[in-house]
């Protein structure tokens, strides 16, 4: 007979799917977790100074995560500047997640959402590096060489036409600014915030300028009987 103290064994085979009550609980334990981060980033004295230098602990290893997964396209960059770039890049995170804590709506774990920032800072940072010693120039005259040289003669001739209208408007009808702007996105690939920095503006003003100068540019073309939907 066997003991009553003997294992029983499970017939059947278990599911792999969390308990109902295990998941509840998870979401309960993360819930909870969030919020003594908030608590204590709301906090004074030293309760908040701990907190605020465990945020930065996280911010920098995730900014060190995102500069170790670019490093490869920065590999003439030395391994001390990447790393205080991945120290500016922490402290700009945690600047920015402190003063949008109340932005927080809690969709997700507050560590995750604060990694975010991190990711992005160290990214912007890094994109302005890889540009850092690249000269951004504005060139006009490099539109013709847009046209496609595959198709017959009749096609290549109707692309020349397009590209050369194009050119015509973007001397005649942008500013200078909106012409920079233009060329250096559209046409020479500078990522947006390296250009904001360069020529000491912000993002959303870029986007404006090249939003005003596509429209105009379109409907210069248009007048002429040309579209161009690629811009």
């Amino acid at each position: 007979m066997l003991s009553s103290t003997a294992p029983v064994r499970l017939r059947g085979r278990m599911s792999s799917r969390v308990p109902t009550s295990a998941a509840t609980g998870a979401r309960v334990g993360a819930d909870a977790d969030s919020g003594a981060w908030l608590r204590a980033l709301r906090a004074a004295g030293p309760e908040h100074d701990e907190a605020v230098a465990r945020l930065h602990e996280l911010l920098l290893r995730a900014a060190r995560f995102e500069v170790s997964r670019r490093r490869a396209a920065l590999s003439h960059v030395r391994g001390e500047e990447l790393d205080d770039l991945a120290l500016q890049a922490a402290g700009d995170a945690l600047v920015a997640v402190l003063a949008k804590l109340d932005d927080y709506r809690g969709a997700s774990r507050f560590t995750t959402w604060a990694y975010k920032f991190a990711l992005l800072e160290a990214g912007v940072r890094l994109r302005r590096r890889a540009w850092q010693e690249r000269e951004v120039v504005l060139e006009p005259a490099a539109w013709p060489r847009m046209a496609d040289a595959r198709g017959g003669p009749e096609d290549r001739a109707e692309t020349d036409e397009l590209m050369r209208a194009v050119t015509q408007a973007i001397d005649g009808c942008l500013t200078e600014h909106q012409r920079e702007v233009l060329v250096e996105l559209a046409l020479n690939g500078v990522p947006i915030d390296v250009l904001a920095d360069r020529l000491n503006t912000t993002r959303g003003a870029l986007y404006k300028t090249l939003h005003d100068a596509r429209r105009k540019l379109r409907s210069d073309l248009a007048t002429r009987g040309f579209t161009l939907d690629s811009i």
